[in-house]
């Protein structure tokens, strides 16, 4: 596996207090419990530096919503769940990202209201101006919001890669049914430290 610095892009995605954070809206949901076994906040912090050194640009994918979510189409579960936790609303300690992974000086921060990070926002007009080919896909959670994201970057014409511990979500069953079956023909899975090698 070979990245050309030059023409790839990382994704920090939906990696906020509210999603996998002991305190967070969902934090009964077991996400917390699982980004700590993945080492998420780590490991991501450890790419985004390295990404950072090799002149890979860092884009933040937050997904924020307004007090009271209005605008949010309750159409699906997860869309309701945000509402009535009220979570991840703009200015808050929920919405904000974990602890390490705050944007820095240089990196992008995209907006988002879906689950897909390419729906109805500017991460792919902003990676065509980056003259971006390769995708590197962190965040949570690995079976809906890297999911979704890798599949549209994958048929928008992108080499997505999908960090195996750089991502997670409620717990291992649905990892492992992300990375090793839906992902198959989408995305490259490999470890963060396989992709910053690849990075040269």
């Amino acid at each position: 596996m070979k990245l050309d610095p030059g023409r790839s892009a990382l994704v920090i995605q939906d990696l906020q207090n509210d999603v996998m954070i002991d305190g967070g809206a969902f934090a009964d949901s077991g996400a917390p419990e699982h980004a700590k076994t993945q080492n998420v906040v780590a490991n991501v912090a450890d790419l985004a530096a390295a990404c950072r050194a090799a002149g890979v640009p860092v884009i933040h994918v937050w997904y924020i919503v307004e007090k009271g979510a209005p605008g949010l189409r309750l159409n699906a579960p997860l869309f309701q769940g945000v509402k009535d936790a009220d979570a991840l609303v703009r200015g808050s300690w929920g919405a904000a990202p974990a602890e390490g992974l705050e944007a820095q000086d240089g990196d992008h921060v995209v907006e988002k209201m879906r689950m897909n990070a390419f729906y109805e926002t500017r991460l792919d007009i902003l990676l065509r101006g980056l003259g971006v080919d390769n995708l590197i896909i962190t965040g949570a959670w690995t079976n809906m919001s890297i999911e979704h994201t890798a599949r549209h970057g994958a048929d928008a014409g992108y080499e997505v890669f999908v960090a195996s511990d750089g991502t997670s979500t409620t717990g291992p069953e649905w990892q492992d049914a992300a990375l090793n079956y839906a992902m198959t023909n989408v995305a490259t899975v490999a470890t963060c430290a396989e992709i910053k090698e690849a990075l040269g």
